[in-house]
């Protein structure tokens, strides 16, 4: 077998592994980015050239949600994806070499307080948590999403983590519908990303497809997994996802 493809079989099944965690929880991107950077592309290539298998990922996670009968809070969702797209073209356009050493433990601190911040949450008991979605908070959510489009476009990783709690806590939303929410603004920053690196001329398109067959298989499995697991199962998983996540980047990075 010729290492071209040993080399692609590789990218999928990695792909699909942070596909799956990427829909479910979050942190998926910090196993495929160094993968891409070890077999040899340059950092920055490499950030752009995930793009791709991200955004394939994140339009098959919304068809996984879709096809289980999940609903979109509308208009106020489509809102939530203007501003991030507008905020993933900047990110995209001011993206340089990721930051180094002292960036990664400081994501690994904010990494750990965001997950603690959801899994702790108290909630009324003997009753739902009633959906907060008042103008205000909606105002709120739109500029919390130009902010985050901002760090998905220029660096992308962690930022599932930092979507469930903006949604978690500003509106109560269940586990299930925030990554439905999560997944479907992706689609809108990642692509105006995607394009943005494609004009500078970043993107390595035949890795990027191969990358990106396995984030849309692990993405489909995990939207639909996510649905019938419910929030405990979520929770469970983005408790492990973000422990490797912290390990990883506090002690080696």
């Amino acid at each position: 077998m010729s290492s071209e493809i040993l080399s692609w079989a590789l990218y999928i099944v990695v792909g699909t592994v942070s596909g799956f965690l990427n829909t479910v929880a979050g942190g998926g991107t910090l196993i495929s980015l160094p993968i891409l950077i070890f077999m040899g592309l340059p950092g920055s290539v490499a950030n752009a050239t995930l793009r791709v298998a991200i955004l394939a990922q994140n339009i098959f996670a919304v068809g996984g949600f879709h096809s289980k009968g999940q609903q979109l809070p509308t208009p106020y969702v489509f809102w939530l994806a203007a501003a991030s797209l507008i905020g993933g073209w900047i990110g995209a356009s001011l993206a340089i070499d990721v930051p180094d050493h002292l960036f990664n433990r400081i994501l690994a601190i904010i990494m750990v307080v965001v997950v603690l911040s959801i899994l702790f949450e108290k909630k009324p008991s003997g009753k739902l948590t009633e959906e907060l979605l008042s103008p205000k908070r909606q105002a709120i959510g739109v500029l919390g999403f130009l902010a985050l489009g901002v760090y998905g476009g220029f660096i992308q990783a962690g930022i599932g983590f930092l979507v469930i709690a903006l949604l978690t806590h500003l509106h109560h939303f269940p586990l299930v519908r925030t990554n439905y929410i999560k997944v479907f603004a992706a689609v809108i920053y990642t692509g105006s990303a995607v394009v943005a690196f494609a004009l500078a001329g970043k993107i390595i398109w035949s890795i990027g497809f191969i990358v990106a067959i396995g984030h849309a298989i692990g993405a489909w499995f995990g939207s639909r997994w996510s649905v019938k697991a419910g929030d405990v199962w979520i929770k469970r998983v983005l408790l492990l996802a973000v422990s490797i996540l912290v390990v990883k980047l506090w002690f080696f990075s």
